[in-house]
């Protein structure tokens, strides 16, 4: 008896040890599956860069078979594209080292994309023409370490590129004949309206409801958003919208024009999204999808990046120590951003009236409210300034307008303790 009980604890252990197993292979195939899609997944969407817009003819330019002078690779990195050294020939990092490459070539720009080296975008050469050109996941919401020279390092995922002027380089498209036929407007004015983003940020919604400009006047696009620091989260974006994976399917298809499927219907509503009708968004169905089967492993990816450790010297420790119990007690910045995830539990979601501002942007999205937004990791963001637009320009401006919102008053030395934490965070 003794011993077919030892035989069954046995079986039971290795039976138990094999699932393990299974978890751990089916864990690192999730990373290294999910690694690669944010990396170099276009998921289809060179039918649209190169085959609709043909950006590839405007980055070749006419001494390549495209059109017009052509992006050197100095004008493409003062773009905010970014290059991946590890991608690189020995030679080229020598060459950048020694001061001795011709940036000013738009050849050098060509060389960089056959080796996959600029971040964000995938090439599609026929021997030396370049034919098509993707995008991924990698080019807003990855930069460099600048460890070679200025936007040439070794890649950051998650962190959010806040150099890169989207608007700028979309803009430099020969045709935006999709473009027109979906907001109504002509090649110069929808121009206009991309220029008008400037670095670091992106419009989401625009192709919905075709809302260009703020009622100030402004441009309405948004900062890029963090992706990193995102394991606990509920909701992605500035405005909630959805889930980490709903936003992943919701960009894939609409914003990196992919090849996949996607529903919502709540875009179905002719009032709030308007341009909804001309693109069929609210349920998209590829006759190919190459974007579901990502969701999975791209969203474990994500989830595995951390938000990073603020640099040794970067703030007080001291002073961040004073600032942590003024943001748990007299701000009362702890009851929306609740350590440790910084973010509300559940549906961290809020009108503007709740927070002191206008509605503009929060009317934008279904929900109509804006996200509290996770603060881990919040000194690698500061770059383009805070809130969903940018609004205020350092983390003074933020504490100045929250004063009266919240009803709390801090003398400047404890102005100083909370920002120092905010920094340590």
């Amino acid at each position: 008896m003794g011993a077919c009980g030892d035989d069954r604890s046995a079986r039971e252990s290795m039976e138990l040890r094999s699932w393990d197993a299974e978890i751990e292979v089916h864990r690192s195939d999730l990373f290294v599956r999910g690694q690669a899609i944010f990396r170099d997944d276009t998921m289809g969407s060179e039918s649209f860069w190169g085959g609709k817009l043909r950006l590839h003819h405007a980055i070749a330019g006419e001494l390549h078979g495209g059109v017009g002078p052509g992006l050197t690779a100095a004008l493409a990195v003062k773009s905010g594209l970014k290059v991946d050294r590890d991608r690189l020939w020995p030679m080229i990092v020598q060459g950048i080292q020694d001061d001795a490459l011709d940036l000013e070539s738009v050849d050098t720009t060509l060389d960089l994309l056959r080796r996959d080296a600029i971040v964000g975008l995938r090439a599609t050469f026929a021997g030396e023409q370049l034919t098509s050109l993707g995008i991924t996941c990698a080019l807003c919401h990855s930069t460099v370490d600048d460890s070679l020279a200025e936007g040439i390092g070794r890649r950051l995922d998650g962190w959010p590129n806040r150099d890169l002027d989207v608007g700028a380089i979309v803009a430099m498209a020969p045709d935006l004949g999709p473009l027109v036929d979906i907001l109504g407007l002509d090649a110069a004015a929808i121009r206009s309206v991309l220029r008008s983003w400037g670095p670091g940020k992106y419009d989401a919604e625009l192709l919905l409801d075709g809302k260009a400009f703020r009622p100030d006047k402004r441009s309405a696009a948004t900062l890029i958003p963090a992706a990193y620091g995102l394991a606990g989260q509920n909701l992605h974006t500035y405005t909630g919208w959805g889930s980490v994976p709903y936003w992943n399917a919701y960009v894939a298809n609409t914003q990196m024009h992919g090849q996949g499927t996607f529903r919502d219907p709540r875009l179905a509503d002719p009032a709030k999204f308007p341009l909804v009708a001309k693109t069929g968004w609210d349920d998209k169905r590829d006759a190919v999808d190459k974007i579901t089967p990502t969701l999975e492993a791209l969203h474990y990816y994500q989830l595995s990046i951390p938000p990073p450790t603020p640099p040794e010297g970067s703030y007080s420790a001291e002073a961040a120590e004073r600032g942590a119990a003024l943001f748990a007690g007299k701000a009362n910045c702890a009851r929306c951003h609740v350590p440790p995830l910084f973010s509300e539990p559940g549906w961290a979601m809020h009108t503007g009236a709740e927070i002191g501002i206008d509605e503009f942007q929060a009317l934008r999205s279904p929900d109509e409210r804006y996200r509290t937004t996770p603060l881990r990791g919040l000194w690698a963001r500061m770059k383009g300034g805070f809130y969903h637009d940018g609004r205020f320009a350092d983390l003074g401006a933020v504490i100045d307008h929250y004063e009266p919102v919240l009803g709390f008053v801090l003398t400047l030395d404890e102005r100083a303790d909370l920002i120092e934490y905010l920094k340590s965070i």
